[in-house]
């Protein structure tokens, strides 16, 4: 910075004034000088202006046109989409079902590449509070190889007893084939049986407000699954047919025949497979013969969503701020070094460590607005750009949101006090910069560009300060949706507030070591 410094006035004797006097000089100081304030400015502006051009038009990933996702009960956006044979449940009652088959498809579109059986295919049972996408649920299933499960409300998985489920291994009576849901008030029961006669209990789940008659029948769905390609991994579509033998009903039932709906009609994993493949039902025997696509899950990240939008991609412009507050950071305290000022400022605060604390808690305090403020802009604004524009967006919990603003003021915060730190140690701004910019900012790139194998990407992003950014991470992972769970999909190999900690400890063991240079070095 080549403003000029000029010191806060003294109003005590040196050493004699208390914290709140220094922590007023050190604010005076950084808001006299226009270069850092003017950078201050500039960061906010700059995570802005970034966050648009990655939210610019561009060709809509619907080529219909729609934009929403569904939105299930926790507020996550959610795929939603099976064929559903179904009746309405009057009050308390429960449906048994068992199933003898469960084989993949190959869809009729000669272009497709997906076939077989997908290891998350899924035919069972399911009460839906209605036929809306997002609407609250519970179900039972077998799957094409995770075993017996108990769903409900997207994100909520449970395991049964695990095993296959094809045709051959269903016909063994050592694999649980069928299937109950039942039906309490507010409260479903799951259980599975191998021979019809003795149950054993999955779960349970409380689904707050279901309505006085959901939909209650049987579903089939089959999510896409990984292709490994020459180019990469990609991903594609799979149809599963589940063979239903001896439906039982319990309870309030409308009467009257099965009602068959396609409920949605994503053929993947996630809302980047715009085919309309649809499923059917036809009877077979005391029972029916469902075949369906999709799949009952949260959405998630990776290169089955690449048409998705997510909070990440609005923030993608925090990397540039965070270098322009790591300047400003070091330059608080490097520029007293070269102007010959250091001397002047311990004089009037002997107690050394003092200066630096106050310095850290100006400094990190405004780069915590910084961050704040061009999350709590762009996050909102950019989800409203990108729907506009067509692009789906990934919704998520207001907690999470909340979290990730939050997040990247304290990501911001903690760089800037580790950048003062290394400056107060180095005494050089450039070198300073240098340090925490390649030990920070440039494996964060490196991971998340796929400029590096995922190995060495995880690794750098749990033991450099680059872990930091994983509190910005606002897609979750789920065991029971298929994806790349990779850095360069946005996946960090640490929980957000883990990965802020490793950021904290490099400062905070930064600042212990410029405390104690600070003490035993200048005068």
């Amino acid at each position: 910075m080549t403003a000029t410094l000029t010191p806060p006035r003294a109003t005590a004797r040196p050493g004699r004034g208390g914290f709140g006097q220094l922590l007023h000089a050190e604010w005076t100081k950084f808001r006299t000088v226009r270069g850092w304030v003017w950078s201050t400015v500039g960061a906010v502006l700059v995570i802005c202006l970034v966050g648009l051009l990655a939210t610019a038009a561009g060709n809509k990933s619907d080529p219909n046109g729609s934009s929403a996702l569904p939105v299930g009960p926790g507020g996550e956006a959610v795929n939603d989409s099976f064929y559903f044979v179904h009746q309405k449940l009057r009050g308390d009652g429960g449906i048994t079902v068992s199933v003898s088959s469960l084989a993949g498809v190959v869809p009729t579109d000669p272009d497709d590449s997906g076939s077989g059986l997908a290891p998350w295919a899924k035919a069972g049972v399911i009460v839906k509070d209605s036929l809306d996408q997002g609407s609250s649920y519970a179900a039972m299933m077998v799957t094409g190889s995770h075993g017996v499960r108990m769903q409900y409300d997207y994100t909520h998985d449970i395991a049964g007893d695990p095993g296959a489920t094809g045709a051959t291994a269903v016909a063994s009576q050592e694999v649980p084939r069928w299937l109950r849901l039942q039906r309490t008030g507010d409260t479903l029961t799951g259980y599975q049986s191998a021979d019809g006669s003795r149950w054993s209990e999955v779960g349970r789940a409380d689904l707050a407000g279901l309505s006085a008659a959901p939909e209650v029948g049987l579903f089939v769905t089959s999510p896409s699954v990984q292709d490994e390609t020459g180019t990469g991994t990609g991903f594609a579509p799979t149809v599963a047919t589940g063979t239903f033998d001896q439906v039982a009903l319990g309870g309030r039932w409308t009467g009257g025949s099965w009602a068959s709906d396609q409920v949605g009609r994503d053929a993947g994993t996630s809302a980047s497979y715009s085919q309309d493949t649809r499923g059917g039902a036809t009877p077979s025997g005391g029972g029916f013969q469902v075949t369906g696509a999709g799949d009952i899950a949260p959405v998630v990240g990776g290169p089955a969503t690449s048409g998705v939008r997510t909070i990440e991609n609005f923030l993608v412009g925090a990397f540039a701020g965070l270098i322009i507050m790591v300047v400003v950071g070091a330059g608080c305290i490097t520029v007293e070094y070269r102007r010959g000022m250091i001397g002047l400022t311990l004089a009037a605060s002997p107690r050394r460590g003092r200066v630096l604390v106050a310095k850290g808690l100006v400094v990190g305090a405004v780069a915590f607005l910084v961050g704040v403020v061009s999350a709590a802009v762009m996050v909102p604004f950019g989800g409203q750009r990108s729907e506009s524009h067509g692009f789906p967006v990934l919704t998520v919990p207001t907690a999470t949101e909340l979290r990730v603003v939050v997040g990247t003021g304290l990501l911001l915060a903690a760089a800037t006090v580790f950048a003062l730190a290394v400056g107060a140690i180095l005494r050089r701004s450039a070198v300073a910069v240098t340090v925490v910019v390649v030990g920070m900012v440039l494996p964060y790139l490196l991971a998340t560009a796929s400029v590096l194998p995922d190995g060495a990407s995880r690794w750098l992003l749990r033991v450099t300060p680059a872990a930091g950014f994983a509190i910005q991470q606002s897609i979750e992972r789920y065991d029971q949706v298929v994806t790349v769970y990779s850095p360069s999909s946005g996946y960090f190999p640490l929980a957000p507030w883990a990965g802020l900690a490793v950021l904290c400890a490099y400062a905070a063991a930064s600042f212990a070591a410029a405390v104690v240079l600070l003490r035993r070095r200048d005068a």
